[in-house]
């Protein structure tokens, strides 16, 4: 037993070798050998050539890193100087670049003249001498409960809109028109201006619509007089709608209209002789009470911003 296997183990010599030769020339197929089998399972089951190359940029990154290079900042809260520009409301963004560029706007005291320069929080920006405030525009709206005034502050101490919108963003807002104490609904704040210029002016008409309970029963010759005009101390108002709501209940309308008269829609149906006994504004300029509860408030999105901006 000991002679045959030191023969096997001994006659691994030129024999095999040959046959292996003579079978490769006669074009057979042979499996590869288990060494080889194993570098291939290997080199699949290792990172790819790609993989290994975005890992050596990595670990150059560690070791820069680590020799004190400073970590990237995805937190910059700086912007361009014309957008600052524009912001403020001086010009619009290209016609900043020309302001920049003549020398007339400066930074901290010194002029600046560099397109793409960037201001930072803090800086203090001048325009031609006079310093700039380019605050973040802010949208807030709010679905007011009764009770409350729309005012700023009151001298008497009444609970006041404001309070319920000062947790809502840093930079100071302002109610856009009003709404009584009494009158619940929708009320937008914001610090843009030229927007609430534009949704306050009579030229621009922003609809609102408004859900209305009475005292009595309105009846079909009411709600065509209400649509035809009817005359008050301040002119002639009109609704452009006026129809019944919920399920037909003659002491409930919904009117819709354009006119930021004060107490419009009381003095209205109080000229024919009815007097309204709740109040509800259910949509300004396009935006609804939708997902908003009572007393609450929520920011626009950026696409009801663009939409009140491109209303005519």
């Amino acid at each position: 037993m000991l002679e045959m296997n030191t023969r096997k183990v001994g006659g691994s010599g030129n024999a095999p070798r040959k046959k292996s030769s003579e079978g490769r020339r006669s074009g057979d197929k042979r499996t590869p050998s288990k060494s080889r089998t194993g570098r291939k399972k290997d080199e699949n089951s290792g990172p790819s050539r790609k993989e290994a190359k975005a890992k050596s940029r990595f670990i150059d990154y560690k070791e820069k890193i680590r020799k004190g290079d400073p970590l990237p900042n995805f937190n910059d809260d700086s912007i361009r100087l014309n957008k600052y520009l524009s912001n403020a409301g001086v010009c619009s963004r290209r016609e900043a670049d020309v302001l920049i560029k003549t020398g007339v706007v400066s930074v901290n005291g010194v002029q600046v003249v560099e397109m793409g320069f960037k201001v930072k929080p803090g800086d203090v920006v001048k325009y031609d001498g006079e310093s700039i405030n380019a605050e973040k525009k802010r949208y807030v709206l709010l679905n007011k409960p009764k009770g409350f005034i729309t005012t700023m502050d009151d001298p008497f101490g009444r609970k006041t809109v404001m309070g319920l919108v000062k947790k809502a963003c840093k930079e100071r807002v302002y109610p856009v028109g009003r709404l009584d104490k009494e009158t619940t609904g929708l009320l937008l704040f914001t610090n843009d201006g030229d927007l609430a210029k534009k949704l306050t002016h009579p030229r621009h008409k922003s609809s609102k619509v408004y859900h209305v309970e009475l005292n009595k029963k309105v009846s079909r010759e009411d709600i065509q007089k209400l649509l035809t005009g009817i005359k008050l101390e301040d002119g002639t108002s009109f609704f452009d709608k006026a129809e019944f709501v919920k399920d037909g209940d003659p002491k409930q309308v919904g009117v819709e209209l354009h006119s930021g008269k004060n107490r419009i829609v009381r003095r209205t149906f109080e000229a024919i002789g009815l007097i309204v006994t709740k109040l509800d504004r259910v949509t300004f300029a396009g935006l609804t009470k939708k997902d908003l509860p009572r007393g609450m408030y929520r920011h626009l999105t950026e696409k009801e911003v663009a939409f009140l901006k491109m209303t005519k």
